[in-house]
């Protein structure tokens, strides 16, 4: 599992690396977004690579890893928002919005390596296309809890699901040699 960390830390610094450029050329605009709006900007990004992996034929030159990498980033944006808020303006700065990314992803790279131990890298031995349907699936999930208010049953909440689907995104890449 060890090799599996580093895999993923590597994973992580090339997108947190493109969160703080974006940072650096748009400021926090992103902070506006309501939640629903993170979830379709996911849904959207997890279309698009289930797209690109159905269809021979691409009308625009862009390839999966950076949709996946759009994922992990969005999953990021919007557990901040879920920790802060929604603003109306702009309101972090480059290192406060790379804190709290960095403590999120610490905080979902534990989930992952708890679950990692726990499944035994089943992950491993699952396709790409698959990692893909699953973040669909999640995706579909959130969408549910948000039209039910964030009320849930059984199921756990909203955070796991941005969590899981970060994850899910992460394997792909390491799946695809991003990482290497």
């Amino acid at each position: 599992m060890s090799n599996t960390s580093q895999e993923y830390d590597k994973v992580i610094a090339v997108c947190r690396q493109l969160y703080i450029n974006k940072m650096k050329d748009y400021g926090s605009a992103w902070r506006i977004l309501r939640l629903p709006s993170l979830t379709d900007q996911i849904f959207i990004k997890a279309q698009r690579i289930r797209s690109l992996q159905e269809n021979e034929v691409r009308m625009v030159n862009e390839d999966e890893q950076g949709e996946f990498i759009a994922i992990i980033n969005y999953s990021v944006m919007a557990l901040i928002q879920m920790e802060l808020g929604v603003a109306w303006q702009p309101d972090l700065n480059v290192e406060e919005g790379t804190r709290l990314y960095d403590e999120k992803v610490a905080l979902t790279k534990e989930l992952m390596m708890a679950k990692n131990h726990d499944y035994g890298e089943a992950w491993r031995d699952m396709r790409v296309s698959s990692l893909t349907d699953l973040i669909l699936q999640k995706i579909l999930r959130v969408k549910q809890i948000e039209d039910n208010k964030g009320k849930t049953l059984v199921s756990e909440g909203i955070d796991a699901n941005y969590q899981d689907m970060l994850n899910y995104a992460v394997f792909a890449l390491i799946h695809m040699g991003f990482a290497q």
